[in-house]
């Protein structure tokens, strides 16, 4: 019987020895296995940080567009600000274009369209800005609107002239070019229109799927 309950006294300090040491190995193993627990988490925050800055920056920008819209606004000497198009800008991209077909005395009659209307539109904007800050500022310092009457009518009378020679350029314009040039314009525009939206939508996938990349 002793014998017997020695045995089973010594059985069982081996096999708590043993406990011993696999809880041991265990405790020394486990900070690595937490380090390598925590890359994954690493690796799932870093693209959203990405994503949160590249969506920030997006704002930002857009913000800045808006700004600029803004103040292009302000700054328009024209009367009619929106429905007239702006065919003289339309063209410069074309101008050498194969598909466009401009010949050397088209090229010629519209280079002299622009140069006569852009000299009466930057002439008559820097008046208008002039113009529209003095009446704001007067205002402001209580000027009455029975004092600043002719200089409103004034205003008026340069964005008027500037909206007429920008009626001219469209007009010339269209004399000088083709229906089918004509047509041309208005494609692309259209075409210039839709990848712009495409671009705007899709830039945010982009700088995710960059973010990514660089995390990975």
């Amino acid at each position: 019987m002793k014998k017997t309950t020695l045995i089973m006294i010594a059985s069982a300090s081996v096999l708590l020895a043993a406990e011993a040491a696999v809880d041991n190995t265990i405790n020394k193993q486990t900070p690595k296995a937490m380090k390598v627990m925590h890359i994954p988490t690493i690796q799932t925050v870093g693209p959203k940080m990405g994503q949160g800055m590249g969506n920030q920056m997006m704002m930002k920008k857009n913000m800045m567009m808006k700004k600029n819209m803004v103040k292009n606004k302000m700054n328009s000497p024209f009367l009619i600000k929106h429905g007239l198009p702006h065919l003289s800008k339309m063209i410069m991209p074309y101008i050498n274009d194969s598909a466009f077909a401009l010949t050397a005395d088209q090229k010629t009659k519209l280079a002299k369209v622009r140069v006569d209307t852009m000299s009466v539109v930057m002439e008559t904007k820097q008046k208008v800005i002039a113009l529209r800050k003095f009446i704001v500022n007067a205002s402001t310092s209580g000027t009455s609107s029975v004092d600043l009457k002719d200089k409103v009518a004034e205003l008026a009378l340069l964005q008027a002239t500037a909206t007429l020679a920008h009626l001219k350029c469209i007009e010339e314009t269209k004399d000088i070019l083709t229906k089918d040039q004509l047509l041309f314009l208005l494609v692309n525009k259209n075409k210039n229109m839709k990848h712009g939206k495409k671009s705007m939508m899709n830039k945010p996938m982009m700088q995710n799927c960059k973010m990514k990349m660089m995390n990975n």
